[in-house]
């Protein structure tokens, strides 16, 4: 089968490179039909990583959050036009300790090998999640930043003491309003406080039980756990933040980048004996889960859709281009591709 990827060979161009998908494969091939970028895309688009990672790096396909519909598979376990999720992570090994997105060996899409901007994709049978035909297609589209939140929550669960009368949530971007809702959805008991600084953003936070500016917090207020969904230079200053306002021995969870290094007050993380844990990427039974919980909580999805800030139609290498530039000039938000290429 012929098939075209769209690689971004310098930022901001992209350059169509034919392949060839071995018609005798075992894996299952899938058409991408909604896409949509992620921060780590746009900025390889935008060329702001370090020059010698884009060396490394490019060419390669972007995007790494996608649904598509199976083209074929050869033993038939998947039906031609079935919805799938496409998962990016690709482990070449098991681990009895490890998760798969935390071995070093485990490949990642649009991050070292191909994403999904491709005409056709040959995937793993196991990289594959069948979607509901309730699921709306759009959402459905950030699944995987969606599954990190899940998975980061599910490792919360985990590590957490079960004292959990009120759990923080620092951010008001895509991440932290993801967290905050799967949060709520599933621990709808617990008091949910999410703390961010942008109150447009912040006045969709309708099913958090406190949205708290973080230049005016109680001094008397604490949480027993909390969750950092900045990243970035601010990062810094909001897990010291935390540190300040984080009961003794509760635990944080660190989800937002920073592409350089973060001082943190370890004095008052030892005063406190306070955990601290970093999650990223996620794994296929991280999808399967979070699809379950789309399923069973429609509310949720349509919550889900007010971070869709745009929706591009893609036929043409220059649609590419448009999208990427709509999306950075966005404040906020997903921008959403129907990958009609």
């Amino acid at each position: 089968m012929k098939n075209n990827i769209y690689s971004l060979v310098n930022p901001g161009t992209f350059v169509i490179k034919g392949t060839n998908i071995k018609d005798d494969t075992d894996n299952v091939i899938v058409h991408p039909r909604y896409l949509s970028i992620c921060h780590a895309d746009q900025r390889y688009f935008q060329g702001v990583r370090p020059p010698e990672v884009l060396a490394r790096k490019l060419p390669m396909a972007l995007l790494h959050e996608g649904i598509g519909q199976v083209v074929s598979d050869a033993k038939g376990e998947f039906h031609e036009g079935e919805w799938v999720v496409m998962v990016p992570n690709t482990p070449v090994e098991q681990d009895d300790i490890i998760a798969e997105n935390y071995l070093r060996s485990s490949k990642f899409r649009a991050s070292g090998f191909d994403g999904f901007m491709q005409d056709n994709i040959e995937m793993g049978r196991d990289r594959i999640v069948r979607l509901p035909e309730t699921v709306d297609k759009e959402v459905a589209a950030f699944t995987e930043i969606a599954s990190v939140s899940y998975h980061t929550i599910n490792r919360f669960d985990n590590i957490a003491h079960k004292r959990r009368n009120r759990v923080g949530i620092w951010g008001d971007g895509n991440l932290a309003f993801l967290t905050s809702l799967i949060f709520k959805t599933r621990y709808p008991d617990i008091e949910l406080c999410i703390f961010g600084i942008d109150k447009d953003k912040m006045a969709d936070l309708t099913f958090a039980d406190k949205v708290i500016d973080c230049a005016k917090i109680p001094d008397d207020l604490r949480v027993d756990h909390a969750f950092e969904c900045v990243g970035g230079r601010a990062s810094g200053i909001v897990i010291n933040q935390i540190i300040d306002y984080i009961n003794p021995e509760g635990t944080i969870a660190i989800m937002g980048v920073s592409e350089e290094p973060v001082p943190i007050n370890t004095r008052m993380v030892l005063e406190k004996g306070l955990r601290i844990f970093g999650s990223s990427r996620s794994g296929a039974a991280d999808f399967k889960d979070l699809i379950r919980l789309y399923e069973n909580n429609p509310e949720m999805v349509k919550l889900m859709k007010k971070i869709i800030g745009e929706t591009v139609e893609v036929h043409t290498v220059d649609d590419m281009i448009k999208a990427f530039e709509a999306d950075k000039k966005m404040q906020g938000g997903k921008t959403v591709i129907i990958w009609n290429v």
